[in-house]
Order: structure tokens, then sequence, then C-alpha cells
């Protein structure tokens, strides 16, 4: 054996026989590695433009399965309840979209909830809007009595206890039904209004 050789391998078993010096020789290594890593050419992404500009503009920032949102009022009562199988949060503009979002509306002088289902909706958190699209139901109910409204769009306003809308509505009931184009119905006052081209078919009591 040659005595370079024989002077390496010496060296290789003093240093299998030193745990300190092994330990130093570790965390060089690891001192290296992590400089050369910084060092790198390619920044990591740490704004969040960069991360919009990767992932797209039209992709949101986050979703939830199986959702759900309660909102309150200053007494501490529940206001709205909404339940979504996919809700997806926008960092811009702070709002949130929902598929086939189901909410319950509580109003202050009534027992039981209105109750709103559509096929899409989009939450405006910071104004507390709800706009509810394509085959808005809302039933409501009153002691025995049971009224439905089918319409196109609808907003909840949760801050105002207002839902509206301009599209076409129908009311139904056990007495009659009722279309008109827009609408307007605070919650807490019982209140409906319905703006233009009013028409009704009612039944007689015999």
């Amino acid at each position: 054996m040659a005595q370079s050789e024989k002077n390496s391998l010496l060296s290789l078993l003093a240093m299998a026989n030193r745990p300190r010096l092994r330990m130093l020789a570790l965390a060089a290594t690891i001192a290296a590695t992590f400089f050369l890593l910084w060092q790198s050419d390619e920044s990591p992404v740490t704004s969040y433009s960069d991360a919009r500009q990767l992932r797209g503009a039209g992709e949101p920032d986050g979703f939830v399965i199986n959702g759900s949102y309660t909102s309150y009022d200053d007494a501490g009562n529940r206001k709205i309840v909404f339940t979504s199988p996919r809700i997806e949060q926008f960092e811009e503009g702070n709002r949130a979209t929902m598929e086939l979002p189901n909410a319950e509306v509580f109003s202050a002088t009534e027992t039981e909830p209105w109750v709103l289902k559509a096929e899409s909706g989009n939450l405006l958190q910071g104004e507390d809007l709800l706009h509810l699209t394509g085959n808005v139901r809302v039933v409501r109910t009153i002691g025995e009595r049971e009224a439905t409204l089918v319409t196109e769009s609808l907003t909840l306003d949760n801050n105002q206890g207002k839902v509206y809308t301009d599209d076409f509505v129908e009311i139904t009931d056990s007495v009659g039904t009722t279309r008109a184009k827009g609408m307007n119905a605070w919650i807490d006052e019982r209140i409906l209004e319905l703006n233009s081209q009013v028409e009704g078919r009612y039944e007689t009591v015999r």
C-alpha cells in the first residue's frame, strides 16, 4: 500500500474515532449547502402579486369544502347562516363565491327563518352583501302558512335586513300566485314591496 493511501486511511480512522470532529464536519457541510441555496439565481416567491401571477388572476386564494358561515347581530343573535359544498375565497375585493348556497335568514320578529337557495352565490364580505343567481328560491313560513318566491337573481343586504331584485318574481302561497317585476322586502318589518307589472291569481273561498 502506498504511503499516501496509508495516510488517508489513518485520517479517516482518526475522524471515525472522534465524534466531535464528525459533527463539526457535518455542520460545515450543511452550512455550505444553505449558502449555495441562498445564493441561487432563482429567488423565492414572497409577494401576493407574484403568487397571483403564478396561479392565474381568475384562481381563488383558497377554498373550503362543505363550508358554513354564520353572522350575528350586536346582541349576539344569529342573523344569517349559509352553507355551501364549495366556497372559494378571493383576497382581491374581499369576496367569496359559493356553489349551491343554502342560507337561513333570521328575523327579530319571527320564529322561523327565511330559507334561500340558489345555483351560485357571491358574498362581498366587507359590505355584508350576498348576491344569489340561478333558480333562486326563497321559502318563508309564518305559522302554518308557507310562501315560496322564485326569481333568477336576488341580493341580501345583511346590514339592512333587506332582500331585493330587479328581475321577475313569482310568489306562491296557499291562496294564490302573484307575479311582478322587481321586489324589495324588509325582513324584520315583514314588508314586501312589488315594483311593477304586478298581476295575481287567487283562489276564492266558498
